[in-house]
């Protein structure tokens, strides 16, 4: 179905969040906290317009709109609505809102109150720009705005040195994944000459059928897996809970670390259904998810543990998206939704708890339900849906993905076994979050432990409300959210049936009842399993956090060293890596092209033409035997002063003119610097160095030979010199064009280029005026005198 054409309101709607960025400062300093009250309006309303999506997305329909932004470089600022987009857009916008409302609450009195507003609402319009992008271009520079403003959130708190490392880390490992990317979508442009994505959705196959297949696969890949903290890549997420609980709500449980896996989703059409798209996300996700649920049995910290359950979500997700297989991505569609809201509203809860009682580690909190009754509420309803239990939308979810990887008819049964082992994990970890912190006596905390205000619990509150509506309106839920976001993974429109109750008893539930029974036995167990857990990562010792620091300090020690090397302060060096360098631009891209131009004919010149040439000639072979560094000086005069002649007779005297100025003040300046320095004839080059200078030189003046003769022998475009000859005296005033131009069409760079002069003019002055102060003299030591020491 072709897009329908939407009117720009969507556009605006994407470009809100950049406008509350701007005045979210100014309202903080008018409000204070209170301000996030009038700032949440903003996302709300953007919510209500991509609710406007839901009913025609649900029957098929998807739409696009598009203003120029770069039109010589085909980059549009353009969107795509269809079911995967308006979900994202819906949870952005939405989990967006009460996340502006629980900042309010949770940096209360903070002094950089309004530029944490600032950077949320900014991170929020990357995030739309990147969910609703078109252009693959404009997504690329959504997606880098997403890992620069999660940059400056997880290093919100710069002063802590693990903060200003936790944001680095995840600048480095998302930025460099989205590197790759780019590189992913040049090939697909370059393969397809397409850089809209709703057209390269409209042709499935137009991607698997180019020879660029693989490149571009493990490219995209590269860049969802860093984005998606997917094993190995998987350890900046946690370490990013150094940032405020706000961030951690947002960003890393229904945004940012989603990208990736709204990626993989958005190019399953064009990359997915191939036996390496099978093989590689179920394996790399199966992976993911069990080394995220391990590692967050070890944790006592709330959020780190809420953290590595993150990871491990996203691996089931990816690994469900890996499958192809329908039933499968309709899981992974309907635990999309089910994991942000209960995850969402699990981070607000550990925040919440933090914030009252003055600490997060669960073995130090117990006995909080009475002082702390309505996030305790939220906490058992978002729980309970993370541990997949009915009657919560996370126990549907859990169903639908058990279908899916039981029918998977490629290795079904391996990676139910990973999707048994790791959801049961994941019940662990919701009871203890749920459970341990409200449940049993009562434990001193730091703080007087009490509820905090109405701006701290009305997120977790709402969302996990809204989890449990879902799974009673599950027909509904499918219908409106579920079923679109199933067409965008499959390509064509597609329906599902979700029902809160199964209807007989089958495999998935057989499957959840084992997922459940494990998950309570091993919680029972829940200190010992930590402590076999730590001590096995103990025995270990490494891991890729260590290993990202090793990498980094790698990439340090060998800048250091290849900067002592190339920048040693040795005019030579300087020299010779120069003309290194210049020989392989010029000569490299015709050989890998073998596009080397035809060699000219000998012209019939007369004999005094012939002996200038000579004059040249005779010259460069005066400059390569001299003797002194200053005969070289004089000999490389006459070579530019036989091509002054040769511009004089070949009709350019206004040139000549200029080359003969500029040969006769170098060859002067520099014999009279020559005459302050060591003239001694003595070479300090070995023959062997003398031959590769050699080498290099004679490349470098051929490989400029080949390329001015590959010029010359392109049929000639007078357009420019046509436009010069008849604007220089109508608009200029000017006989002389080329003074023209110098003066006037190329004003400003002349400009630059006398400015550069005349400040190196007046850097040599300064260095001339320089003037080493003389020592004063040494009194000498007065003696005593041995009558006066009587």
């Amino acid at each position: 179905m072709t897009p329908a054409v939407t009117d720009e309101t969507t556009l605006l709607a994407v470009l809100a969040p950049f406008a509350a960025a701007a005045v979210a400062p100014i309202l903080t300093k008018w409000l204070k906290h209170n301000a996030a009250w009038p700032l949440a309006v903003i996302p709300a309303l953007v919510f209500l317009h991509f609710c406007g999506f839901v009913g025609p997305v649900s029957k098929g329909e998807t739409f696009v709109a598009a203003v120029a932004w770069a039109p010589s470089y085909g980059v549009n600022f353009s969107v795509y609505v269809d079911g995967l987009s308006a979900l994202f857009a819906l949870l952005i916008s939405g989990i967006g809102t009460f996340i502006i409302l629980y900042a309010g609450g949770y940096l209360k009195g903070h002094p950089q109150q309004g530029r944490f507003f600032s950077f949320l609402f900014l991170f929020m319009g990357a995030m739309l720009g990147l969910v609703l992008g078109n252009n693959l271009i404009s997504l690329f520079i959504f997606w880098e705005l997403t890992s620069i403003t999660s940059f400056l959130l997880i290093g919100f708190d710069h002063l802590r040195a693990a903060s200003r490392r936790a944001a680095i880390q995840a600048l480095v490992v998302t930025g460099g994944g989205g590197l790759l990317l780019l590189a992913g979508f040049i090939f697909i442009i370059s393969a397809t000459g397409e850089i809209e994505m709703s057209v390269l959705l409209s042709s499935p196959d137009i991607v698997k059928e180019t020879g660029l297949y693989l490149p571009i696969f493990l490219l995209v890949l590269g860049g969802a897996f860093t984005k998606s903290a997917q094993f190995p890549f998987h350890f900046w997420l946690p370490n990013a809970m150094e940032a405020p609980t706000p961030v951690s709500a947002f960003l890393h449980s229904a945004t940012m670390v989603k990208a990736g896996v709204y990626l993989l989703m958005r190019m399953h059409p064009l990359l997915g259904d191939t036996a390496l798209w099978t093989t590689v996300l179920p394996l790399f996700g199966g992976v993911t998810l069990l080394v995220g649920t391990i590692l967050a049995v070890r944790q006592t910290d709330l959020k780190l543990m809420l953290a590595y359950t993150t990871v491990a979500s996203l691996g089931l997700l990816v690994m469900l998206t890996g499958t192809s297989y329908e039933k499968a991505l309709e899981g992974a569609a309907l635990y999309l939704l089910a994991h942000s809201l209960f995850k969402g509203a699990l981070f607000m809860v550990a925040g919440t708890i933090d914030h009252e009682a003055g600490t997060r580690d669960i073995t130090k909190l117990g006995g909080l339900r009475s002082a702390m009754p309505v996030t305790f509420a939220a906490a058992c309803l978002a729980g309970l849906s993370m541990a997949g239990l009915p009657p919560f939308i996370g126990f549907i979810a859990k169903e639908v993905l058990y279908y899916g990887t039981w029918g998977w008819p490629e290795f079904g049964l391996l990676i139910t076994i990973t999707a048994v082992l790791g959801n049961a994990l994941m019940l662990v970890i919701a009871a203890a979050v749920a459970i341990k912190p409200f449940f049993g006596p009562k434990i001193e905390t730091p703080k007087h432990a009490h509820e905090g205000p109405v701006l701290l619990f009305a997120g977790p509150v709402v969302l996990s409300v809204t989890g449990l509506v879902l799974a009673f309106m599950a027909h509904t839920t499918g219908i409106l959210f579920v079923g679109p976001t199933l067409s965008s993974l499959v390509g064509t429109f597609t329906q599902v049936d979700l029902h809160l109750w199964p209807t007989k008893i089958n495999a998935p539930l057989i499957l959840s009842l084992i997922t459940v029974v494990t998950g309570a036995v091993l919680f029972t167990q829940l200190d010992k399993l930590r402590a076999l857990v730590a001590g096995v990562l103990t025995s270990i010792g490494w891991g890729p956090d260590k290993g990202f620091d090793q990498v980094i300090a790698s990439i340090v020690s060998f800048s250091g060293w290849l900067t002592r090397r190339l920048q040693n302060g040795k005019m030579q060096t300087y020299m010779f890596m120069t003309f290194v360098f210049a020989g392989f631009a010029v000569l490299l891209p015709g050989y890998l092209t073998n596009s080397f131009p035809d060699m000219p004919k000998i012209p019939d010149y007369r004999f005094y033409e012939w002996g200038i040439f000579a004059i040249a000639v005779m010259g460069l072979i005066a400059v390569l035997i001299a003797k002194t560094r200053l005969t070289a000086i004089v000999s490389l005069g006459i070579q530019g002063f036989a091509v002054a002649v040769i511009f004089m007779m070949f009709g350019a005297p206004d040139l000549s003119f200029t080359q003969f100025m500029v040969e006769t003040l170098s060859v002067v300046i520099l014999a009279l610097v020559m005459t302050r320095l060591n003239l001694s004839p003595k070479d300090p080059r070995t023959r062997l160095s003398a031959l590769v200078t050699g080498v290099i030189a004679a490349s470098v003046g051929l490989g400029l030979t080949l390329t001015l003769l590959a010029i010359t022998q392109q049929p000639f475009d007078s357009r420019l010199s046509d436009f010069f000859t008849e604007y220089s005296r109508a608009i200029a005033h000017g006989r002389n064009i080329v003074n023209v131009i110098l003066v006037d069409f190329r004003g400003f760079d002349t400009l630059g280029e006398i400015a550069v002069v005349a400040l190196a003019g007046l850097c040599v002055l300064a260095l001339i005026r320089v003037r080493t102060k003389p020592d004063k003299p040494q009194q000498a030591a007065v003696q005593p005198n041995p009558g006066e020491a009587r």
